[in-house]
């Protein structure tokens, strides 16, 4: 029975060759497919459980066995794969970009003889189109992303890249690190070739990364994040990334950027995010930017922007965070400010900004967590509405010009971890309670302010860097009151008024030590 059915086998075999010759002669070419069927049926003819399926299977059952793999095979027909078909030609250009970043010593084609299939290269993924075939639309080099291979000391640009026409998230990072050994430009043209599938672009940490920004990135229609981050790019913000109206995230950061802040970005209506930090730019806000109504975070901060704050800005109704500290902004807080209802953290400090903290309704910032107004040229006095934030945890008014009390109702702020006054012409008592003291620990700055003490307390905290407060003790006996002043006795009188007619209300002045003794003699005789 078993030599009966090992011979209806091979016959099966020689059935399935002679129709896979016939009507597939094509698919019986492509030597993977073939291999791997033949590969399958021997390691399955061989196995202990094959044998012992085939003395209880009729020949019909072999019959369809054989189907199975001629149905497979025909599949494959002028494909690389029999699970994940991918264009020989897309196959050497993504082989011919990754050799570009990684270095020419890069075997690809002997390593990852499948990038979109059983052998996926690191970094890179693909999907499938309509036509069948497996394209590569995700392409990350460097450490900010996992399992992605990392970019060689003289990486280049492959001009490669841009022939993956489906390509929809391109992020290098860390690539081109070295601006007189590597330097490395954005090509001015070939972005076109995107317009029509790139979503995200990232560029971060290459200081070799150098030249401008090109115009011809406003042709990506798609793009929904731009992130050019920590580079080396010189030049102004280009005009024509207002036409990008579907981006999210527009994050342009750490350059070396020049010039005004484009007026046409306020066509942007569904940005959420715009950083373009730590660049040079300069001029005035553009009150267009109230115009960006989806907008969560805006920050503008270490540039050299003058002006007043737009008053436009309190559209910004859906904003969490505005950051425009280290700029050279004027005029005083803007009454507009209050209009920031879902605002989480303020940051204004390091401009010559001026005013007072008392036009602003200050219990509006329900939800604010961090107010920073340090170094602004603040005077006047701090408002007790500053109480009513809720919510806030870190407070900074250091290095201003106040003046009047420190707000002990501050302390009913339950999720305040943080308060800086510092650097005022702050005066009077801290009254703050020891257990106050002892939660904010040294996140507590009241030091340089001269007319600012504390009331000192056996083993109590001490406010570091701020004062005792001069304390008066007033001793009287008969017709005599002596007031001892005690604390800093540092150039210290002690005043005694004697009542009598002999003295005729005149007033004398004694030192402490001749006080003490005029004390002394009346209370012995």
């Amino acid at each position: 029975m078993a030599r009966e059915s090992r011979e209806t086998l091979v016959l099966d075999k020689g059935r399935l060759k002679r129709t896979l010759d016939g009507d597939c002669e094509l698919a019986g070419l492509q030597l993977h497919a073939v291999l791997s069927g033949v590969y399958l049926l021997s390691v399955l003819a061989q196995s202990y459980l094959l044998g012992m399926a085939l003395r209880f299977l009729s020949w019909k059952c072999h019959l369809v066995l054989c189907f199975v793999f001629h149905f497979l095979s025909c599949l494959c027909k002028g494909q690389d794969s029999s699970l994940s078909p991918m264009k020989n030609k897309e196959k050497e250009i993504i082989y011919s970009v990754i050799q570009g970043f990684v270095g020419k010593g890069w075997n690809g084609s002997y390593l990852y003889p499948d990038p979109c299939g059983w052998t996926p290269i690191q970094g890179v993924s693909c999907e499938q189109y309509d036509d069948g075939f497996w394209y590569v639309t995700t392409v990350n080099f460097g450490p900010f992303f996992d399992n992605s291979l990392l970019c060689s000391h003289d990486a280049q640009l492959p001009p490669q890249l841009f022939y993956l026409k489906h390509l929809k998230v391109l992020s290098l990072s860390s690539c081109f690190r070295s601006p007189t050994k590597n330097p490395v430009k954005l090509p001015l043209s070939n972005w076109d070739n995107f317009s029509h599938s790139l979503e995200s672009l990232t560029l971060r940490s290459n200081p070799g990364l150098v030249g401008t920004i090109p115009s011809t990135i406003g042709n990506l229609r798609k793009l929904q994040s731009l992130v050019i981050l920590e580079n080396g790019l010189i030049g102004e913000l280009p005009l024509s990334i207002s036409n990008l109206v579907r981006l999210r995230q527009l994050v342009l950061a750490g350059n070396y950027l020049v010039g005004e802040v484009p007026a046409n970005y306020g066509r942007l209506s569904e940005l959420l995010i715009f950083d373009a930090s730590r660049n040079s730019l300069s001029g005035v806000l553009p009150p267009t930017l109230g115009f960006l109504d989806s907008l969560l975070k805006l920050d503008l901060s270490s540039n050299m922007l003058e002006g007043e704050l737009p008053r436009q800005l309190g559209r910004l109704k859906n904003l969490t965070l505005l950051d425009i500290s280290y700029n050279k902004l004027r005029g005083g807080l803007p009454m507009t400010l209050q209009e920031f209802v879902s605002l989480k953290h303020l940051i204004l400090s390091n401009n010559p900004i001026g005013g007072d903290l008392l036009g602003i309704r200050w219990e509006n910032f329900q939800n604010t967590e961090t107010l920073d107004l340090s170094n602004i040229g603040l005077e006047g006095s701090v408002p007790e509405s500053m109480a009513k934030m809720k919510r806030l945890r870190f407070l900074d008014l250091s290095n201003n010009n106040l003046s009047g009390n420190v707000c002990t109702s501050l302390e009913n702020l339950t999720s305040l971890r943080a308060l800086h006054v510092n650097g005022n012409n702050l005066s009077g008592r801290l009254d703050f309670s020891e257990t106050f003291y002892m939660k904010m620990g040294m996140r507590f700055a009241a030091w340089n302010n001269a007319n600012l003490c504390y009331i000192a307390k056996p083993k109590h905290q001490i406010p570091y860097g701020v004062k005792p407060c001069v304390q008066n003790i007033t001793i009287s006996e008969g017709l005599s009151a002596i007031k001892i002043t005690e604390g800093n006795y540092e150039d210290s009188f002690v005043v005694a008024s004697f009542g009598g007619s002999c003295f005729y209300g005149l007033w004398w002045v004694f030192t402490v030590n001749g006080v003490l003794n005029v004390f002394l003699w009346n209370m012995l005789f």
